[in-house]
């Protein structure tokens, strides 16, 4: 049977232009305890600030929340191509629930790849509803769907667009993902479903992480070879260690050509603290519109040099920064919430209606 590889397709970087981003509405009260009224305008914000650049697409389990999700989406100005599918979810984890979309020159251009997802590592059942939500997207957008045949979450891997792709040991060897799966078998698999060469391996990541170490909170593609890496600064900081060892893994790597990476340092934030727990708050789940840049804030001073090096980064977009102090209260910010379509030649977007 071929593979999407075989058949010419690979997953571009999230940079490369969106046809949309699609979401999941927030509703699951244990995910934020005492704080999702907090988080839903935040969220609202980071929805307008999108659907200025491309299309949004949301998922909502009935009438009742899609009519709770368009006032506040009013409220935040919200304007441009919103468009709310009744696909129920469990959670708002849409980079990890939702299918990851791969794109090639000849028809049909766009296919979807449909992982096994079990709420990283079986921890926060039920997860049926998520679990679906990937062949959803793909009939809406009548785009073929593959079926990975292994658990895989989209925040734990990161691709250039030119062959390389970042992941973990921590997360992607963890024995609650695909314990009947050896290192090779699942880089085997990584490249025959998503079109990449080379499987980079850092090894932990950062604490508070419940996803088993996302590589969306550590490390970064930016451009073809070049790769933002978090970095604390503070040696008795308990993610001091972990990231200094993932930077050292970063400068010995080398692109197909064996040529080493560009690794530029990204600032931690002072770290976030609520009801005694640490957070897993990072700069670096900053999400990738067509314009803009969604990034993760939390009051400190990191926030404007993270800004800055993004900008330098993308100097095309606007860098919009959105306190994450409530939002990461949830275990994951703007990255974890959103999940990229990418545009194919010759073809519009799908559906997305306006606002209103």
């Amino acid at each position: 049977m071929k593979t999407p590889r075989d058949l010419g397709y690979r997953m571009p970087a999230e940079w490369a232009p969106h046809q949309a981003t699609w979401l999941s509405w927030p509703h699951k009260e244990a995910s934020w305890p005492g704080k999702l009224d907090a988080v839903l305008p935040v969220y609202a914000q980071a929805v307008a600030a999108l659907a200025r650049s491309e299309p949004v697409h949301i998922n909502v389990n009935d009438a009742a929340m899609e009519a709770r999700a368009r006032a506040l989406l009013a409220a935040a100005g919200a304007t441009g191509a919103i468009q709310f599918h009744r696909f129920p979810t469990n959670d708002a984890w849409c980079r990890d629930h939702g299918a990851i979309f791969l794109v090639r020159d000849e028809e049909p251009k766009l296919a979807a790849v449909d992982w096994d997802f079990n709420a990283w590592g079986g921890k926060y059942p039920p997860y049926d509803l998520d679990d679906e939500i990937p062949r959803q997207m793909a009939a809406y957008l009548d785009a073929i769907c593959f079926q990975g045949g292994m658990v895989l979450e989209g925040g734990s891997i990161d691709v250039d667009g030119a062959g390389l792709l970042l992941t973990t040991e921590q997360c992607l060897l963890n024995p609650n993902r695909n314990p009947q799966f050896s290192r090779a078998t699942i880089e085997a698999r990584l490249r025959n479903f998503l079109g990449v060469e080379k499987v980079l391996w850092l090894g932990e990541g950062i604490v508070g992480d419940d996803t088993d170490g996302h590589i969306d909170d550590i490390a970064r593609f930016v451009a073809p070879a070049t790769v933002l890496a978090a970095v604390e600064e503070d040696p008795q900081d308990e993610n001091y260690h972990l990231l200094q060892e993932n930077l050292r893994r970063l400068q010995l790597m080398t692109d197909l050509q064996g040529r080493p990476l560009t690794v530029l340092s990204l600032p931690m934030p002072p770290p976030v603290v609520h009801d005694g727990q640490r957070l897993p708050a990072s700069h670096a789940n900053f999400y990738i519109g067509n314009r803009v840049v969604l990034l993760p804030t939390f009051g400190g001073a990191s926030d404007a040099r993270a800004a800055a090096l993004l900008q330098r980064c993308f100097p095309d977009r606007a860098i919009v920064g959105l306190d994450c102090t409530d939002v990461v209260w949830g275990l994951g910010a703007w990255h974890c919430l959103t999940q990229q379509v990418p545009a194919v030649a010759d073809r519009e977007p799908v559906g997305a209606s306006s606002q209103g």
